[in-house]
């Protein structure tokens, strides 16, 4: 049989061990699923005869080496810092690679001696990064192949509650790491490029500059800058585009909402707060606003924020507690960002019966013979219940058929790369349309930011 070792039986990993075992038969393989949670890895494995669970320590250099040999395909389903010791062992033994992490410069440096060994070290390829590349160079070929030349290309994405669990003021739960959400944009300016011209959203300004979507059959949407635009702005081949924005999606409302933690301090990760895990939610609340003799916390950051009495921001705050002063922090030596993402996860875990939601947005503005023309792409995925949800499928689909693809010969080209390639991403696109994840395209008049082509 053919074995695949899989690192990591998290969250993201249930839909790709699934779809897998469900292959295992056909395609004659063995599934090792490995976790520092033993009982972890038992559940996803459901006793199938073709799946081993076994406790599995990264640090344990002994044992990655000796799981590694074993395998013909290693997944990496771990943290993306920790992929580097894993992808080195694959360079030792010989063996091919896949993960949903970015490209660190650590891995893009064994891009030489994985193609030395023609070894597939497959990167990006879960949902974001992954079904945006390959949905985006899907339609950018097609594009160039008619001869035309892309001049605006936008892409959001967001993971968010779907509309039949959307319950709250905020329209939103956590999907996936909370951590993630609360320093999204932290780490320096938003970076893009809009009509030729650079632009910078200093982080302070990020949520209160955003862009308006509309998703047929959801409604309306919302999308803030993510922080570099124009990372893949040459691996798309798009040097030469006057419009370059990539985005995290949001319902109406929320970034607003989000941009008074912003600017109370409250999402700051850089320094720790003392006597943290004995304050209460409404001690910690006060300690972003100035002493007042006889001033409420709840007049004191009303005046802090200018919010009117019949503000709906008010309410979006009530609604998360944070002015009780019977709920305790509880964490030992925490950051007022990790303290925040406590008091949201009292509210935004999503419930038993709650389904995630996940929205993915292209545009792209594109010249032929001297016709300026537009193609809207709109996916939209509901998960199914709180194992084999929308980003676990969105993730971990497209890095199970990619391994399939890798270790049944349809993808030859080796080295350290991304989905950016037709024998990649025609296939696993049309696979993905099977488990319900398809694009919708709409050809229609080119809008972009300065249609009539007036010097600004």
């Amino acid at each position: 049989m053919r074995n695949i070792l899989i690192i990591g039986a998290g969250r993201s990993a249930s839909s790709l061990i699934q779809y897998l075992l469900q292959k295992s038969d056909a395609e004659n393989l063995h599934l090792t699923i490995g976790d520092l949670s033993l009982e972890l890895a038992q559940r996803k494995t459901n006793n199938h005869k073709n799946a081993t669970a076994i406790a599995f320590d990264i640090f344990n250099e002994s044992q990655r080496h000796i799981e590694i040999q074993k395998a013909d395909i290693v997944i990496s389903m771990l943290p993306a810092h920790m992929h580097i010791e894993v992808a080195k062992d694959c360079i030792t033994y010989k063996k091919h690679m896949v993960t949903a992490s970015y490209v660190s410069d650590a891995m893009q440096e064994l891009d030489a001696a994985a193609k030395a060994n023609n070894l597939i070290f497959m990167n990006e390829i879960g949902l974001d990064p992954g079904i945006d590349h390959m949905s985006a160079m899907k339609i950018i070929d097609e594009i160039r192949d008619q001869g035309g030349k892309v001049i605006l290309f936008e892409s959001f994405c967001g993971g968010l509650v779907a509309p039949e669990s959307d319950n709250n003021l905020w329209n939103y739960k956590f999907t996936w790491a909370p951590r993630n959400v609360v320093l999204a944009g932290q780490g320096g300016a938003a970076k893009f490029i809009q009509e030729g011209t650079y632009k910078y959203i200093p982080y302070h300004k990020l949520f209160r500059r955003t862009e308006f979507l509309e998703v047929e059959g959801y409604g309306r949407f919302e999308g803030y800058a993510n922080r570099d635009s124009l990372k893949y702005r040459s691996v798309y081949g798009l040097d030469d585009a006057l419009t370059l924005y990539r985005g995290t999606i949001r319902r109406v409302g929320f970034s607003k909402a989000w941009n008074m933690f912003v600017q109370l301090g409250m999402t700051d990760d850089s320094y720790k707060i003392d006597n943290s895990e004995n304050i209460s939610y409404r001690e910690f609340v006060n300690l972003f606003l100035p002493f007042h003799p006889t001033d409420s916390v709840e007049i004191k950051l009303r005046l802090q924020l200018g919010i009117e009495q019949d503000d709906i921001m008010w309410d979006k705050l009530l609604e998360l507690d944070l002015f009780n002063k019977n709920k305790i922090v509880g964490l030992k030596d925490a950051s007022p960002a990790q303290i925040l993402e406590k008091i949201l996860t009292d509210s935004w875990t999503l419930e038993e019966h709650d389904k995630d939601m996940i929205v993915m947005y292209h545009k792209f503005g594109y010249e032929i013979n001297g016709v300026e023309k537009q193609i809207d792409s709109k996916m939209v995925c509901i998960g199914d219940d709180q194992t084999y949800t929308a980003m676990a499928k969105t993730v971990g689909l497209p890095v199970a058929m990619a391994t399939l693809q890798i270790l049944n010969g349809n993808i030859k080209t080796p080295g350290v790369q991304l989905p950016i390639n037709k024998e990649v991403y025609l296939p696993i696109l049309n696979e993905l349309e099977t488990f319900g994840i398809h694009f919708k395209e709409t050809e229609m008049r080119y809008v972009g930011y300065n249609p009539d082509h007036i010097k600004l």
